[in-house]
């Protein structure tokens, strides 16, 4: 009798091991089930319903201020969602499992079957089989000579095909296949979906994307740090201590209209010096190029597009002392269709010590600047070129909050501080370009006029060249897999009683789309075998196996 303690055992005296099998094969059910086209599909479509707040919602990698924002609107609803990840889907860790979910899926689903399409690439040609006459495709022919020249006339047929010859009681059968190509095709198209997925994972990894605007006549960027950008997007494995270095410099930003105000080009001139200039200490000489729409700058395997254009208005501020400080600053469009903008212009008072006075007497120009004013009292834009530029501007006096460690847009001042009264309007003005204003303390705020500014966005991808080759590589496959029939043929050659004619039966299948293989089967006949009158035919309709 067994105790507790002892250890089960089956018949045979072994421990009983239905316990691991039962977990191996949950293992094996829920790997299968992975791997079905079916899941590939569903998490397809979860993906797709995931990425939906990142679409709806603020997300923190583009613009935390809206995010912000989001908050201040809806304080019962915002930490829940930020709770969830929502304002940071792309890097939620639940968006993150599905992702990986549908790559091993998709993985799973086409290895197993490129093995096989490995396989039937080398397979060989079935064996003829029993019965011809069951086959779509039959002919029954006698020819004058023995075997050996019955089997030379039936190979010189089948130039171009994979054959096989094997014997066959007193005679022989021959084995032919063609169309491997189809197969050669879909083993294509499989691993070059495996390397498109990997070429996109590298992208996703090791790439980066970042915008900066830049002012013409000179304005310089340098790709060698993040802070130079106004907004970045790292990939997952960068730092943005290792940025492939270079420099550009925009000397002009040209855009053409047409009359109706609707944009027709943009090209902007610009100099840049690559990495290996900056390491050859080259600072001084600047190779010319051009950037427009849809035709970016290439550099060591980064790009720099050109997204749109704007306006800054330059102000020129002469203090009750002397000095003059001169602002050039991005003004945003809010309206597109005229490029009307807005935004802010900020100035410090030069030469105060004292902490408090230069803090109570910050200067800023905010207001309007129309590109071809109307003209009116209330300026407004007519058209988007810069054929008559105008402001309406506020002049604002007091504490700008650019001492207090927070930061803040260029494009406006903090409402809060002009509430409290820290900022407090000193005058009103519409300007064109020469034109002054005069403040109550003497101060003189002068238009000067506008410069241009471009808006650039760069982006390094390290697997944009290998997404390219595969992406065309699938459709080359896809084509092949298409396009190319896969189709069989057997031949069964018996010798007469008298040994001076041979019997020669045929027969044809086509493995895929049967079209055209009829007509094909059709002129391989009547060249073996002659007219249909001296060959015994057999045609039924055709299934594919």
């Amino acid at each position: 009798m067994a105790t507790d303690t002892e250890t089960p055992t089956r018949a045979h005296g072994h421990p009983d091991s239905r316990a691991p099998r039962a977990r191996l094969a949950v293992l094996r059910n829920a790997w299968r089930a992975l791997t079905s086209m079916r899941t590939a599909l569903i998490l397809l479509f979860l993906l797709a319903l995931a990425a939906l707040p990142g679409a709806l919602l603020p997300q923190r990698s583009l613009n935390q201020a809206l995010v912000d924002q989001y908050f201040a609107d809806y304080p019962w609803l915002a930490p829940t969602l930020d709770r969830l990840g929502f304002f940071d889907v792309f890097a939620a860790p639940w968006f993150a499992a599905i992702y990986l979910l549908l790559m091993v899926s998709l993985i799973g689903c086409v290895l197993p079957r490129t093995v096989e399409h490995a396989k039937g690439l080398r397979a060989v040609p079935v064996t003829t089989p029993r019965n011809l006459g069951r086959l779509p495709h039959h002919a029954t022919g006698t020819l004058d000579g023995g075997p050996d020249e019955a089997t030379a006339r039936v190979r010189g047929m089948l130039r171009g095909w994979r054959v096989v010859q094997r014997p066959d009681g007193a005679g022989r059968t021959l084995s032919a296949e063609k169309g491997y190509l189809r197969e050669a095709g879909n083993l294509l198209f499989h691993l070059s979906l495996i390397g498109l997925l990997l070429g996109f994972a590298a992208g996703k990894l090791f790439g980066y994307e970042g915008q900066v605007i830049v002012l013409s006549n000179g304005g310089q960027f340098c790709n060698t740090s993040i802070l130079g950008y106004d907004s970045f997007r790292a990939g997952l494995r960068v730092d943005g201590t290792n940025l492939d270095p270079f420099c550009l410099r925009v000397e002009d930003v040209e855009a053409e209209f047409l009359p109706s105000g609707q944009a027709d080009s943009y090209r902007t001139t610009v100099g840049y010096q690559t990495a290996a200039d900056l390491e050859a200490g080259r600072v001084d000489q600047w190779r010319p190029a051009e950037i427009a729409v849809n035709h970016p700058l290439r550099l060591d395997g980064t790009r720099v597009y050109m997204l749109g254009q704007g306006y800054a208005p330059i102000f020129t501020v002469t203090f009750p002392g002397g000095e003059q400080r001169t602002g050039v600053v991005q003004w945003r469009p809010v309206d597109q269709a005229t490029l009307l903008s807005e935004g802010a212009t900020k100035f410090e008072p030069p030469g105060i010590t004292d902490e408090e006075e230069r803090r109570t007497s910050q200067l800023a120009i905010t207001g309007l600047l129309a590109p071809t004013s109307s003209g009116g009292a209330v300026v407004t834009s007519v058209f988007p070129d810069l054929l008559a530029p105008e402001v309406a501007v506020d002049v604002l006096r007091g504490d700008l909050g650019l001492d207090d460690g927070r930061g803040q847009s260029i494009f406006q001042v903090d409402q809060g501080n002009i509430e409290s009264g820290e900022l407090v309007r000193v005058a009103r003005e519409n300007l064109v370009p020469g034109e002054s204003v005069t403040l109550d303390d003497g101060t003189v705020v002068t238009f000067d006029g506008v410069r241009d500014w471009v808006n650039l966005q760069v982006s390094h991808d390290p697997g944009q060249v290998w997404v390219l080759v595969f992406a065309v590589l699938v459709l080359v496959g896809l084509g092949l897999s298409l396009s190319i029939r896969r189709r069989r043929f057997w031949a069964r050659i018996t010798p007469t009683d008298a040994g001076a004619r041979t019997v020669v039966e045929i027969g044809g299948l086509a493995r895929t789309d049967r079209a055209g293989y009829g007509e094909e089967f059709d002129r391989m006949r009547a060249a073996l075998l002659g007219s249909p009158t001296t060959a015994s035919e057999n045609t039924a309709p055709e299934k594919d196996d």
